[in-house]
């Protein structure tokens, strides 16, 4: 199959952040190494264009690939509104190629974003299950629910020794530097990597490798929000250009619903599989749907509260044996069941692209 994909090459859209994105290593690469790499893949990274050429000039190279290139699928992983909404019109009308698109955030984006750009794709996908009712409700009937995962060529077991007792990958945004804090003054021994701490960011390989050194993973499920002015001016303003500019007044009711589903949203991460996807053991926030993917006491381990998480980190630190096999197992069924290449073959199938 010809594959257009579309997609942020850096973390965030940001190359001064200094690492490649979660989309890159994972869809990617994965894309170019499923099926033993039958497919052929041109890679469309529109923040590195932009940051060259600009946005619009990278809205004009789009159009005039596909227009020269004759793909069969367009798989797109929209990061903001960088991709005019006439640009991807025009892709879905006047291209012979199946239009795609991985919503990201339904949890918390659907009201103010995926509802709005789910008609300029033949096919999206949603990783929210209640995303699934909402999407038709308002009339879309080419949604598939999928889930994320982990690219089994760069997610691998490490032999290394436990440098870390407890271990936290992730931003400290929302009450998680609160809950690290609760957890050290209860003598559990954290350490914590990521933008925004002092340990700073890991990407790829050295990220992977730090899941083998702690005997502890831990993962929280909520979402960035939370109330401050900031957050709550963010209803009614957005920032354009380093120049802060009024949404629409008919756009801020969808502002305020996904402004109070960030307070609210439980969602599964990236990182339950990546960890267990890594064979570390993965001690995680409660989220939608999780035990659809993993066995709790048996393939993961669940905490409902913050008291729950430090009295099962201890547990768990103290039996080693019953930690290692959990680790194990969700290792097994991450590799059998949870990788990026299962997921979009799975995708493929259902938009009909199986003999592609």
């Amino acid at each position: 199959m010809n594959i257009l994909y579309v997609g942020a090459k850096y973390d965030y859209s940001d190359p001064k952040r200094g690492g490649f994105s979660l989309e890159h290593y994972n869809f990617y690469e994965s894309l170019v190494a499923m099926e033993g790499g039958r497919h052929h893949v041109t890679y469309f990274a529109f923040d590195e264009i932009i940051s060259r050429r600009g946005v619009y000039v990278m809205n004009k190279d789009l159009l005039l690939i596909v227009k020269k290139e004759h793909f069969d699928l367009c798989f797109f992983v929209l990061f903001n509104n960088e991709i005019f909404k006439e640009t991807l019109f025009e892709i879905k009308e006047q291209s012979n190629a199946i239009t795609f698109n991985w919503f990201c955030d339904d949890h918390w984006r659907f009201h103010n974003f995926s509802k709005y750009y789910a008609p300029l794709f033949h096919w999206v996908s949603t990783t929210d299950s209640d995303a699934m009712i909402k999407y038709k409700r308002a009339g879309f009937t080419n949604v598939i629910k999928t889930q994320w995962g982990c690219n089994q060529d760069l997610y691998r077991k490490y032999a290394l020794e436990k440098q870390y007792e407890v271990l936290f990958i992730g931003q400290p945004y929302g009450n998680r530097k609160k809950i690290i804090s609760k957890m050290k003054r209860n003598g559990l021994k954290v350490e914590c990597f990521g933008f925004g701490w002092p340990n700073g960011r890991l990407w790829g390989e050295a990220m992977v490798q730090k899941f083998s050194e702690g005997k502890i993973n831990i993962n929280f499920a909520r979402s960035s929000g939370y109330v401050s002015i900031k957050n709550i001016l963010k209803i009614f303003f957005y920032k354009d250009k380093k120049k802060f500019r009024i949404h629409p007044i008919l756009t801020w009711r969808d502002e305020m619903k996904s402004f109070i589903d960030t307070l609210n949203t439980r969602q599964i991460k990236t990182r339950n599989f990546e960890v267990t996807g890594s064979g570390g053991f993965l001690l995680t926030d409660d989220a939608d749907n999780l035990e659809d993917y993993f066995i709790d006491g048996k393939e993961i381990v669940i905490f409902k509260s913050i008291d729950d998480l430090i009295e099962k980190a201890n547990y768990y630190l103290v039996h080693d044996k019953e930690r290692e096999s959990i680790a194990l197992a969700g290792l097994e069924r991450t590799i059998r069941d949870h990788t990026y290449q299962k997921r979009f073959r799975a995708l493929f199938n259902a938009m009909n692209l199986q003999d592609k």
